[in-house]
């Protein structure tokens, strides 16, 4: 959306982008840097640098709320900012609610920054010999893609693929339900050959401090535990005062437009689009961008909003820790080396993009 206001100014606009860190992460690079494949610039985009191009201010605080009525954003520096329009691209947080001990004692893989400061400490446990076993809870791409990372990078450093007993439990009965079974079945194969534990259909029922209890009484044992369940809502959306989904979520028409308060806009992971409903997901969050910036510039030119129908299908890209990934698209599916480096093309071009204005 910033590189769209920047390529096409709007005159007499004045932009804020709000964001609590200049360095925001590009999730489908997540994984490679867990793995040991990128550092942390080769993942990260510069937000003052994409601010400048677009003529916005950058304010690097939190938004501590969001007063619709009085147009007003309360900042957590205490700052405010007022407002004609907002737009909220706030993502989500780990669906840890009726889980007892899962916030206590479990690491999610939202806030990155937090992730992956615990994860520096378990790979220094690992390389001392006190981290022995490790669980990610969830059994999405997200999951997934974590536990083969993490399973890569400590049989590197250890010199052992066996030094840390690594494990991934779901609660359904099968990996990646949101994927054709094609996919399944290639990831379940990737985890066997890995040696990584499969719990299928164990769903936790309380976090302990070296343990994830299944809710048939059964504990599986962990020194470290990663929670990469599915997207929850913020808390705080409630108190937007505008129409919400369900779940929580902000609802929005066609036009990532709130259905009751025409000066808010969401998109990405905080919104829900009424009749379009898609995976909460980054490669359906990226391509919102483009018409966002169009609904905005249409908002505040005073003309009408466009629509905008996201894709059924998306090409997914899921990387197996090593450099070999599993690509799918509706029924069709491949895996290989060369899913990879095409993985790490499109990724590297989305973030060299950025770097470069």
């Amino acid at each position: 959306m910033l590189r769209r206001f920047g390529r096409a100014p709007l005159p007499g606009v004045e932009l804020v982008l709000v964001s609590p860190d200049r360095l925001t992460p590009y999730s489908g690079m997540l994984p490679g840097l867990v793995a040991g494949h990128y550092d942390h610039a080769a993942v990260h985009i510069d937000l003052e640098r994409v601010a400048r191009f677009a003529g916005a201010r950058f304010r690097e605080t939190l938004a501590a709320g969001v007063d619709t009525r009085r147009r007003v954003v309360t900042l957590a520096d205490g700052g405010s900012l007022e407002f004609d329009l907002v737009s909220l691209d706030v993502g989500a947080a780990p669906a840890t609610a009726g889980v007892p001990g899962a916030v206590e004692h479990a690491v999610g893989v939202k806030p990155v920054d937090r992730f992956l400061r615990a994860w520096d400490g378990w790979r220094e446990r690992a390389r001392r010999g006190t981290l022995r076993q490790l669980l990610v809870v969830g059994g999405g791409a997200a999951g997934v893609e974590t536990i083969l990372a993490m399973h890569h990078r400590l049989a590197r450093e250890t010199g052992r693929a066996d030094a840390v007993a690594c494990a991934l439990a779901t609660d359904v009965d099968r990996l990646l339900p949101m994927h054709p079974p094609r996919v399944q079945g290639i990831l379940a194969r990737i985890l066997g050959e890995r040696g990584i534990g499969l719990h299928l259909a164990t769903p936790a029922a309380r976090i302990e401090p070296g343990a994830m209890i299944a809710a048939d009484g059964r504990p599986i044992a962990a020194d470290a535990i990663v929670w990469a369940t599915g997207a929850a809502a913020l808390a705080w959306l409630r108190g937007l005062g505008v129409a919400l989904d369900a779940a929580g979520f902000v609802a929005v028409t066609q036009s990532l437009q709130s259905i009751s308060d025409a000066r808010l806009f969401a998109a990405g992971d905080c919104a829900t689009m009424i009749g379009h409903p898609r995976p909460r997901s980054g490669v359906f969050a990226v391509r919102q961008g483009p018409p966002l910036a169009a609904s905005l510039h249409a908002a505040l030119a005073g003309r009408p909003l466009a629509r905008y129908v996201p894709q059924e299908h998306a090409l997914a890209l899921i990387s197996a820790g090593d450099r070999y990934a599993v690509a799918s698209r509706g029924s069709w599916a491949a895996e290989g080396r060369w899913v990879w480096r095409w993985k790490d093309w499109i990724d590297r071009r989305f973030v060299r993009r950025y770097a470069a204005l």
